[in-house]
């Protein structure tokens, strides 16, 4: 039998087996949340499909209204003119076949990809070293675009890109237990 903690077996005392309305819920889990960092607010919904099935495969992007509460380090991939857009609008890191090849290398100090389509086919070889860890371009994300200070702004505002795992569960963040009740419940509400 597993050993459970202190602090783990309090908290279990505090909850029911029962289904909680979101307000509801969002109280118990501000209630809950005594680690000594500030902890992340996620929903996990069973819908019931079978992703192995091309139409019933589930991936999408939402912009939560009061961001996820985490900052966002933004790169992009691009060339010409397109470079000093992209650094004006506030991305982290900027290049096109240099910071290609410092990803090969094993440079991955960012959380979101954003690319141009004329770049494509040189990200295309980052596709074994990026795509298990969900920081591949695609278009369907919104992260292949030529719109790139709009793009930077909103992924850095609390864009945020979720699909469906192998058992049909969606696991979404939807913000930090540090925000008000309210702010959280509206974010749940836009996922």
């Amino acid at each position: 039998m597993k050993k459970r903690s202190i602090r783990y077996q309090a908290l279990i005392t505090k909850l029911n087996k029962k289904t909680y309305e979101p307000l509801e819920a969002i109280k118990c889990l501000k209630e809950t949340a005594t680690a000594k960092f500030i902890e992340s607010a996620e929903a996990h919904c069973k819908l019931g499909i079978d992703p192995k099935y091309t139409d019933q495969q589930l991936r999408a992007t939402v912009s939560l209204p009061k961001g996820t509460g985490q900052n966002i380090r933004v790169a992009v991939i691009t060339k010409g003119e397109k470079l000093n857009e992209a650094l004006q609008s506030g991305a982290d890191v900027v290049g096109s076949e240099d910071l290609i090849n410092d990803i090969q290398k094993g440079r991955l100090d960012f959380d979101c990809l954003i690319a141009t389509p004329d770049v494509m086919p040189q990200v295309a070889k980052l596709g074994r070293l990026l795509g298990p860890r969900g920081l591949m371009p695609s278009p369907k994300g919104g992260t292949v675009t030529f719109e790139l200070s709009q793009t930077i702004k909103e992924f850095k505002a609390g864009k945020i890109e979720f699909r469906s795992d192998r058992t049909g569960i969606v696991h979404v963040l939807f913000g930090k237990t540090n925000f008000t009740e309210e702010d959280l419940l509206i974010n749940l509400k836009s996922v």
